[in-house]
């Protein structure tokens, strides 16, 4: 088979017009599930601060008849807690001729490539809240840094040899890595448990949540022959001290394993999530969406972190 002599071809052509699709396909993950867990609180000035306490520690509590009381017990102020706000923004500028030009997939650009902002920053705030981040008072020339929710633990941490706990002014120090059992679960399970908490979630990365889908528990696996389906995921796990929804967070550390009690938590807005307009210069718009806010740790106490796990 051959081509005709002068057979006008599409490799010569001009005038055919772009096959271009009017759509635009991103799959980048989205799902924030710390921030879609914990509350939402609104902070008043750049340093936020609360009030944990704790009831007296139960004791024998026998009295006489008629007793005249002449000596009082000490009352214990609530401890003072503090976080500071942190700003994060994403930015863009879009020229005046891209706004104009007849685009696939969008009508504006600068509208659009806000919209993706948006959800980046939201990306970066799961990432912050749920790293290993140092602390940071800022200053001028330093931007300020919010605990988070890895440098909390302080009551309830499991940690391999040599990790630490962070503090008001240093990020938590790793330890050893290994790897998580069903054991590590239940201890920390327990341990929030009796300090008075009342787990609700286990957060955790990838590969542990496919760690904790092999856990044997105490059931039998079970498969739906009409469905043809197996089901090989724990997506909620069953202790002696409640039912804990199982939640992977693909922005949070893998080496972590967080017990949270989610009503413990809340995110502090100094300024909501916003998109600002910036002024104009030139041929170009521009803006950025911006937020500022901290995380409010109401008592730490009632949660717990599995830290220093394998992640392979």
């Amino acid at each position: 088979m051959a081509v005709i002599a002068n057979t006008y071809l599409t490799f010569s052509a001009v005038g055919n017009r772009e096959d271009l699709v009017d759509t635009i396909y991103n799959i980048s993950p989205t799902d924030t599930p710390f921030q879609s867990m914990i509350g939402k609180v609104k902070a008043t000035a750049v340093l936020h601060e609360w009030q944990p306490d704790a009831l007296a520690a139960p004791a024998a509590n026998a009295q006489l008849e008629g007793d005249d009381i002449d000596t009082f017990s000490a009352v214990a102020p609530p401890s003072r807690a503090q976080n500071r706000c942190q700003i994060s923004y994403r930015n863009v500028i879009v020229s005046g001729t891209q706004d104009a030009v007849s685009k696939a997939g969008r009508k504006q650009e600068i509208v659009y490539q806000l919209m993706k902002r948006g959800k980046e920053l939201r990306r970066d705030m799961e990432f912050i809240l749920t790293q290993n981040q140092a602390p940071a008072v800022g200053n001028a020339s330093t931007p300020r840094q919010l605990r988070p929710l890895c440098g909390w633990y302080a009551t309830n941490a499991l940690r391999g040899a040599g990790g630490a706990n962070g503090t008001p002014t240093a990020a938590a120090v790793d330890g050893t890595q290994r790897a998580l059992t069903e054991s590590m679960v239940k201890e920390a399970i327990q341990s929030a448990w009796t300090q008075g908490g009342d787990p609700d979630y286990l957060m955790c990365g990838p590969f542990n949540k496919t760690v904790i889908s092999g856990f044997a528990g105490n059931s039998t696996r079970m498969q739906d022959t009409s469905d043809k389906k197996l089901v090989s995921a724990i997506d909620v796990y069953v202790s002696d001290f409640g039912t804990h929804k199982v939640v992977a967070n693909k922005f949070s550390r893998d080496r972590d394993l967080h017990v949270l009690t989610s009503e413990l938590w809340a995110i502090a807005y100094l300024r909501p999530i916003q998109s600002v307009d910036l002024a104009k210069t030139g041929d170009a718009e521009k803006g950025l969406v911006l937020a500022e806010y901290t995380l409010e740790a109401r008592n730490e106490a009632g949660s717990a972190i599995v830290a220093d796990l394998a992640t392979s």
